[in-house]
Formats: C-alpha cells, sequence, structure tokens
C-alpha cells in the first residue's frame, strides 16, 4: 500500500456519509417540490376562476397553457397501426434497454444496424448486516 492510498474501510465511511447526505438534500428538495406544486394548483384554479390565460405581477407573468399527452391502452394494435400507417415516428427514440440485451442474447446472429453500447463498471455500497 502506497502513501497516497485511502484504506477501503475509509473510503466506504466517506461515500456512505455523501450518500446520507444528498438522501437528505433529496429529501428537502422533494419537499420544496411539494410546496411549489401546490402554489402553481393555486395559481392554475385561480386564473381558470377568472377564465384567462395570462397575468401579469410585479415577480413575474404567469401563464396558462394547454398540455396534451397521448397513450395507449392497446400496444398491440397500436403496433399494427403504426406498421400499417408506416408511421414509425409515432414513436420516441429510444431503446428498451433490457429488451435489447434479451434480444441480443436470445439472437447472438442478429446485429440491428447502427447500434452501438457502451458497458462501465459501476460500484455498490451496501449497508453492513
Amino acid at each position: 500500500m502506497t502513501e497516497e492510498t485511502i484504506p477501503m474501510d475509509k473510503l466506504v465511511r466517506m461515500y456512505t456519509k455523501m450518500r446520507t447526505a444528498i438522501q437528505d438534500l433529496d429529501k428537502q428538495i422533494e419537499n420544496i417540490k411539494e410546496q411549489q406544486q401546490e402554489v402553481k394548483n393555486a395559481m392554475k384554479d385561480q386564473m381558470m376562476a377568472l377564465g384567462t390565460k395570462s397575468v401579469r405581477t410585479d415577480f413575474g407573468t404567469i401563464t396558462l397553457k394547454e398540455k396534451t399527452r397521448y397513450y395507449t391502452q392497446d400496444w398491440d394494435s397500436f403496433k399494427k397501426f403504426i406498421i400499417e400507417h408506416d408511421a414509425v415516428d409515432l414513436l420516441e427514440k429510444r431503446i428498451a434497454q433490457t429488451n435489447m440485451q434479451t434480444f441480443l442474447e436470445e439472437n447472438p446472429q442478429l446485429h440491428p444496424p447502427g447500434l452501438s453500447n457502451t458497458a462501465e463498471f459501476d460500484i455498490a455500497v451496501t449497508k453492513p448486516r
């Protein structure tokens, strides 16, 4: 062991203290976000009651926007629709990681064109028993 090497038990102690500090900060942030959502809901309720889409205040302008989200309750029919209408662009460009890994393991002779991957090692620290 060289002088620069920090003992593993000290590294683990440092790591777990940092993890706990992050968890505490995450809880504080989550509480603030909940309070912020309550304020946001109050502004939305007042604007809906006023029937307005915009309110200017000394601290900023509030704008009421409508956001539409789409989803399906029947993926099999939706996939058939996508194929039938050549509408692949209706899907988000993201690979289902676990499904791709399973596919490649089950079909080692197949490799989708343009597919790339990266792999890295990570550390997991668990509490002592």
